[in-house]
């Protein structure tokens, strides 16, 4: 693993109730189009590599398909387990998968890539458990950001923070456009055919102290920067995101956030 893979798996260690009650619902929207562009339905062997709260896997269920999960946190296998108990839920991820070359009709991963030191490296794993022929689907964070993806990050950069050195970043030479051109040209790099990349965009529905929750609980790389900040600088943040909440917030009390992400899909 690379140092920002282990920083991820540090992350994520613990949190899967914290992410469970704010991001995973906003994780959970692309999952209809993931699985159909993976071409699950009934009986389809399929792989849900990084489950999280189990959403994916749940909804595979749900059309009938024969469903392996796995995360390598184990808070997050648990409670995937929970979510959807018809599947057969593992801790393990990537960049090695415990499984044999093209075992799985279709693997898929949502969001899974943000989180992976090599995504290149990723995606041929991803290859090679799928049988010859079968389906991969995967979504990223689309770049730049939509507004209401980015509110948090401008709060952390208006009350001046900085990226600690803790928290690595993708080496350049890993790194790839997260454009729907730049995704495409990675799965295919990757050996994939017949690709194709969508944009998908929708806004988020939340209340700030939900949306505000998960970041406090150090979930995700934005929560790890916050709570590694002394008390002080962690009010600041949060009294600079109460004020920018205001550009989202409708007269229910509800915040309303745009966001985008890259669904690409390919055959093994």
């Amino acid at each position: 693993m690379t140092a920002f893979d282990r920083a991820e798996r540090r992350a994520w260690a613990g949190r899967a109730g914290a992410y469970a009650a704010g991001f995973a619902k906003l994780c959970a929207y692309p999952v209809p189009r993931l699985l159909d562009a993976a071409g699950v339905g009934e009986g389809t062997g399929v792989l849900d590599v990084g489950t999280g709260s189990g959403a994916v896997a749940a909804a595979a269920c749900g059309r009938g398909a024969a469903v392996t999960a796995v995360d390598t946190e184990p808070s997050m296998a648990a409670l995937a387990a929970r979510t959807a108990p018809a599947a057969d839920v593992r801790v393990a991820g990537l960049p090695g998968l415990p499984f044999a070359d093209g075992e799985f009709d279709a693997v898929v991963g949502n969001f899974v890539l943000n989180h992976v030191g090599r995504p290149r490296a990723a995606l041929a794993e991803l290859r090679r458990v799928t049988r010859p022929g079968g389906r991969i689907a995967v979504t990223v964070w689309a770049v730049p950001p939509a507004a209401g993806q980015a509110l948090l990050g401008r709060a952390v950069q208006a009350a001046g923070v900085t990226r600690p050195a803790h928290l690595p970043t993708l080496a350049p030479e890993d790194d790839f456009p997260r454009t729907e051109q730049g995704f495409a040209a990675l799965l295919a790099a990757a050996g994939l055919g017949d690709v194709r990349c969508t944009a998908l965009r929708w806004e988020h529905r939340t209340t700030p102290g939900e949306w505000w929750s998960g970041p406090a609980a150090g979930v995700a790389t934005i929560g790890q920067l916050i709570t590694s900040r002394p008390a002080a600088v962690v009010e600041e943040i949060r009294a600079r995101f109460d004020a920018l909440c205001s550009e989202f917030t409708g007269p229910d009390g509800v915040l309303v956030l745009p966001h985008a992400a890259l669904l690409a899909c390919g055959r093994a």
